[in-house]
């Protein structure tokens, strides 16, 4: 059989593994193979939640091994470390525990056609001590540490207030992009319950100090001026301190330091600013990558050095406009994995792959239980709608349900949102451990 390897179990690549897996892998037509390093699968765009712990993951994040039984595929765990494209083998590094133990092998797998579909991470730029003091959201685990850096920090300050010291919870969050002004709403919103459990002290004098620092001039600066100058306006309004045009030039263990000189005290510092492609992307055999590591495709997709080795999702550099590439969004991912479903199958009959067009229906970004600001395809061709507040929240919400169903079917998808609701009314709102 046809062996199709995808590598990266995000938004894009555990969609293209489950309908592949459908609609080729039942009728025994291709062997198809997913791999990521991680044992389940929680959709990115939660982690600003799960890291305040307004999100239980085990209700939200889908186990790969289940998941590849249910739908016809099969899964691998480990890390992709090299690849061979003269023989067509991956080399998958070992699984460890987290004391070194080795749990699996390291490993090679086999392919005709590859996908690489490993998303992005955290981009530094080269500041000193970034990567060292701040927490970055590329992962369940990175955001699990964040929500456990945010509690200690709480705690220790509430200890402080019995001494009477200060209880101000400084926080950082640097770059003002969807993920750190929905982090910044999200925290936020949730410090009142952090008091309600006593996690932070009651009174005026303990609070959470949330600074949003961006190095441009506006916050959300890929996206339409009207969204981001709204969204500057509600995280005023929620006592979000926002700065920019403030690069930052370093970060330490309890302050970061700005270009203008000005220094900032911070208990918690979290880097949300800028991303790349993963490391392994330019050491891989042959594979032309940009800059920031993202293979370089054709307009299907394509690795541009082999026909072989397709990518999407946001390590794919793909030429959408004569001035612009295609965004590195979820809706891309969703989009591209469409399209290679249909571009994988053409490949086997041996029919034209066709060509991927980009189709931008808008951003959203939520700053709240019911609050989001954003803007969506208009019924005009091109044009696009501003929305705000709760209409906004409900089609923010929608995409979630979206993904969803595209990567779990109708049935377990709804099972997921009532387990979900559920969930609310009988927990406490927030992780407390």
């Amino acid at each position: 059989m046809h062996r199709i390897v995808i590598v990266g179990g995000g938004a894009g690549g555990l969609e293209l593994a489950t309908r592949l897996g459908n609609r080729l892998g039942r009728s025994n037509r291709v062997h198809v193979t997913l791999v990521d390093k991680s044992a389940t699968h929680v959709w990115k765009p939660l982690l600003h939640e799960v890291a305040v712990g307004s999100l239980d993951t085990n209700v939200h994040q889908i186990s790969y091994a289940a998941h590849s039984h249910w739908n016809h595929f099969t899964f691998v765990q480990g890390e992709l470390t090299a690849l061979d494209r003269h023989t067509k083998q991956l080399k998958i590094g070992p699984v460890l525990e987290t004391d070194g133990i080795e749990v699996l092998p390291g490993r090679s797998i086999e392919y005709d056609t590859l996908v690489l579909a490993l998303g992005s991470r955290t981009h530094f730029f080269g500041v000193p001590g970034a990567e060292e003091h701040a927490i970055t959201l590329d992962s369940l685990r990175q955001a699990e540490r964040l929500r456990k850096r945010l509690l200690h920090a709480c705690l220790r300050k509430t200890a402080h207030i019995w001494a009477g010291e200060s209880a101000v919870v400084d926080i950082a969050i640097i770059g003002a992009g969807a993920t750190g002004v929905e982090l910044a709403a999200e925290l936020r919103r949730m410090e009142s319950t952090f008091k309600h459990f006593g996690i932070l002290a009651k009174g005026p004098g303990a609070r959470l100090r949330i600074t949003l620092l961006e190095a441009g001039p506006r916050v959300l600066p890929a996206l339409p001026l009207r969204v981001s100058a709204s969204t500057h306006t509600v995280l005023d309004s929620m006592g979000v301190s926002v700065l920019v045009s403030k690069a930052v030039t370093g970060v330490h263990a309890t302050k970061i330091e700005l270009a203008d000189g000005q220094t900032l005290p911070s208990d918690v510092t979290i880097w949300a600013a800028g991303i790349k492609a993963p490391g392994v992307l330019g050491a891989l055999d042959g594979i032309a990558v940009n800059r920031i590591n993202q293979v370089r495709v054709s307009k299907s997709l394509q690795s541009e050095t082999d026909e072989n080795v397709f990518a999407l999702g946001d390590c794919a550099s793909c030429v959408w406009t004569a001035e612009n590439m295609v965004p590195p969004r979820a809706q891309a991912a969703h989009q591209q994995a469409t399209f290679l479903v249909k571009a994988l199958c053409a490949r086997i009959d041996g029919r034209p792959l066709g060509i991927f067009q980009y189709k931008d229906h808008g951003s959203l970004v939520s700053l709240g239980s019911s609050t989001a600001v954003g803007s969506v395809a208009g019924p005009s061709r091109g044009g696009k709608v501003f929305v705000k507040g709760y209409v906004a929240e409900i089609i923010y919400a929608a995409l979630y349900r979206k993904h969803l169903m595209a990567v779990s079917g109708l049935r377990r998808a709804a099972f997921a949102i009532a387990a979900h609701m559920l969930g609310r009314l009988l927990s406490p709102r927030v992780k407390l451990h």
